[in-house]
């Protein structure tokens, strides 16, 4: 695996799971694969559960972490190239991603959409010019369309809690927010569901959240979260803003709030939220305290979700 950018970056969603259950019984099996090797995390935007689990599965192998918030502690990057930077830009990405790549065997990159400019976003523009110019493996800590360290963690928690023969029903459904969120984490979530065959998947929102059809696949979609839930296993908890009027909230409708009455009909289902999460806004309290929640196991798989894709590109190196 040269890089980790999306689902279609690893050898098998079945293979790079298995590699994080195996991480999550025995952490410290290799411990030396990393020694002498240096991971770069640069920052654009918050992390908690990304940072954290990304710097202790580097440790668990050996690695050095060195983490920087660029959008903090840098100089403003100038990402278009051609640019006469004559404005508020100070270093441009050529150089900035090409000395990190002097520093670092491992580069990874989290940064946010602006959600403004829709083709600008699909782009990847920012996450495109570190692979680019960095001439080092990158690794996406979320993108503007994308969080496979997250999808990958999603993937992880499923498989190791289903036991019976039969495929699980897992609902992706979309929730209420206070404010307009990107479609990386839905997305995701959608393509390595569609790229996996052992699940069966299904969408829920309402009209005018459709995401990106490369991303939704072939999935069902259904618009009455009621129906689309019964005999649900697994219901995975997520806000987006929409794709189509690009970045705007067009649905406020508080009856998607995931509750214990949204819960009855589905088999008994384990409810499951990337997180952080606004409480009595996207899921109650009743849920999220309640026995149907694996929201903190779920976070606490992110550790060898890292871990996995990093010793990948490890013995790729």
């Amino acid at each position: 695996m040269k890089q980790f950018i999306s689902v279609d970056d690893v050898p098998g969603v079945p293979q790079i799971a298995a590699t994080a259950l195996d991480y999550k019984k025995n952490p410290f099996k290799d411990k030396g694969l990393g020694e002498n090797k240096t991971l770069g995390m640069i920052f654009l935007n918050p992390s908690l559960r990304t940072r954290l689990s990304t710097q202790v599965a580097a440790r668990n192998l050996g690695m050095e972490v060195v983490v920087f918030n660029i959008d903090k502690e840098g100089w403003a990057l100038e990402m278009n190239d051609g640019v006469v930077m004559n404005g508020n830009t100070t270093e441009h990405v050529k150089e900035a991603a090409a000395v990190m790549g002097q520093y670092f065997d491992i580069l990874s990159i989290r940064t946010f959409p602006g959600l403004k400019n829709k083709e600008e976003d699909y782009t990847e523009k920012y996450m495109n010019q570190f692979i680019k110019y960095a001439g080092k493996p990158v690794v996406s800590l979320e993108s503007a369309t994308l969080h496979p360290l997250q999808s990958l963690t999603d993937v992880i928690t499923i498989r190791e809690r289903w036991t019976q023969p039969r495929k699980p029903k897992v609902v992706m459904t979309w929730a209420p927010h206070v404010k307009a969120l990107p479609q990386a984490v839905p997305n995701s979530f959608a393509q390595w569901m569609n790229a996996w065959d052992e699940v069966d998947f299904v969408i829920t929102h309402p009209e005018g959240y459709e995401l990106d059809p490369k991303f939704a696949g072939k999935a069902p979609v259904i618009h009455n979260q009621h129906e689309a839930l019964e005999g649900a296993d697994f219901v995975y908890v997520k806000n987006w803003s929409s794709y189509k009027d690009y970045g705007k909230i067009t649905c406020t409708d508080e009856s998607w709030m995931v509750t214990n009455e949204t819960l009855k009909n589905t088999n008994d289902a384990k409810v499951m939220h990337c997180l952080p999460v606004r409480r009595n806004v996207v899921i109650a309290d009743e849920v999220l305290d309640g026995p149907s929640s694996i929201v903190i196991p779920e976070a606490g798989n992110r550790v060898w979700a890292a871990q996995a894709v990093l010793s990948e590109i490890l013995k790729n190196r």
